[in-house]
């Protein structure tokens, strides 16, 4: 194998990778005898046929198979010959089959930029102060007594808000059915939001009536959630089926002991809740103090990265996307989407988590942190315990290779970011200065 190496940019190298004669040969040799053994050509017996006659009628696809054979066998080898640090899967150009029986293609590939490590221990990151007020426990509590409270049918009376109200509905836009906006025996907690804050006031005043349609209108916003709905003028067929509303539970420690066992009175739930939701303010601001400190990081790098990689990441973020949708039964063009103003729209995010990237693994390179067993056994453990799932099963489910190396790449970047948020120093802010106090 001849390899040429040229430098097309401080990130990009290009392979012109020659195969000799020899391995070409053998190659398009093993290939011809086992088209050979396949096909069935006029004139022939099975297996008879002369090579030159298969050329005849075959060159092209044996000499296409035979191409992505050779580059598949030899280019891993000539990567590691040429000692050039690739960063994601090459593009490959130029493959030809060689008069003097050679073969040869190029393959260019982004390498591993190189930079050197500013500070990055003891960085100043500001952490706001938490602390879970009394409003918010009674908010907590009222919650519960909503979810605990039995349904009782409410006659003769308007929707108002905090009723549940049971619905068919049809969705039109210019006189036109709404295949997506539909929906049958549908309960609508009128005044949670869940549903939609327009949808939800257009029920408030209408009663319960068996084939009484009513018909409301609603302007959507052009930045509404979901996509199908915003920027539309909607015309929505309703019926009422049923108006109910809750009978609320004492607060008392008789209703502490029905929301659990473990709660022996009302002071025992409180003291639950407030603990709770603090550990929810934890969790929340973890993701925050870590977004900050990358911030930080990327702020005082300045270093090129890979073009490819970047448009890489984008796609991987637009997949998502397509994913999400193919879930609500939709595609990128029936939810308003356009493919080239989303790789605009993401390649600010997708660079900042390409130079991320590189920057934790150069932490982890100059701390000599690695993944260890039993850090994978702790992620295991979590996600047993996020989906009430045996770990065992949780096991099963990452014993595929392409299934267990983004988790564990996951995982250590979850090492590394550890390691940089204990060794920073916290600036302790009021919850206001900073909004980081609230759960995301």
């Amino acid at each position: 194998m001849q390899i040429n190496v040229e430098d097309v940019s401080s990130l990009t190298k290009k392979m012109i990778i020659t195969l000799p004669e020899a391995q070409v040969s053998h190659e398009l040799e093993s290939a011809y005898k086992k088209l050979n053994s396949e096909v069935s050509l006029k004139g022939f017996r099975k297996g008879k046929v002369p090579r030159q006659v298969l050329e005849k009628n075959y060159r092209p696809k044996v000499e296409y198979e035979v191409a992505e054979k050779l580059i598949q066998d030899t280019y891993f080898d000539a990567l590691e010959k040429s000692k050039i640090d690739a960063v994601v899967h090459p593009d490959i150009r130029e493959q030809k089959f060689v008069g003097d029986g050679t073969f040869a293609y190029t393959a260019e590939v982004d390498v591993r930029p190189q930079f050197e490590l500013a500070e990055y221990k003891g960085l100043e990151i500001e952490q706001a102060a938490l602390e879970v007020t009394d409003e918010e426990v009674s908010q907590e509590l009222e919650a519960l007594r909503k979810q605990m409270a039995p349904l009782q049918s409410v006659e003769d009376r308007a929707i108002e808000k905090g009723h549940l109200a049971v619905v068919d509905f049809q969705g039109y836009h210019n006189g036109n059915p709404i295949k997506q906006v539909v929906g049958e025996n549908y309960s609508v907690d009128v005044g949670s939001g869940q549903y939609g804050k327009e949808f939800e006031e257009k029920l408030l005043g209408l009663k319960k009536g068996e084939g009484e349609e009513a018909s409301q209108e609603i302007d959507f916003p052009e930045n509404f959630a979901n996509p199908i709905l915003a920027g539309k003028k909607v015309e929505f067929k309703i019926n009422v089926k049923d108006v109910k509303e809750r009978v609320l539970p004492a607060l008392d420690d008789e209703f502490a002991k029905e929301v659990g066992n473990d709660f022996a009175d009302l002071e025992a739930l409180t003291t639950h809740i407030r603990e709770k939701k603090l550990q929810a303010k934890k969790d929340a601001q973890r993701g925050d103090l870590t977004d900050k400190l990358m911030r930080v990081l990327i702020e005082t790098h300045d270093f090129e990265i890979p073009p490819r990689l970047v448009a890489y990441e984008i796609e991987a973020m637009i997949k998502e996307l397509e994913s999400n949708l193919e879930r609500q039964g939709m595609t990128l063009e029936a939810a308003g989407f356009n493919r080239d103003a989303l790789v605009e729209q993401y390649k600010l995010a997708a660079q900042s988590r390409v130079k991320g990237d590189f920057l934790l693994k150069k932490v982890a390179e100059k701390e000599g942190l690695k993944l260890e067993n039993e850090d994978i056994d702790k992620g295991f453990k979590r996600i047993s315990e996020q989906y009430n799932m045996p770990v065992s099963e949780v096991k099963k489910y990452f014993s595929s290779r392409d299934d267990l190396l983004p988790f564990m790449a996951e995982l250590l970047n979850e090492k590394i970011l550890t390691f940089l948020l204990d060794a920073a120093k916290m600036k302790i802010v009021p919850a206001a200065a900073t909004g980081a106090g609230d759960p995301q």
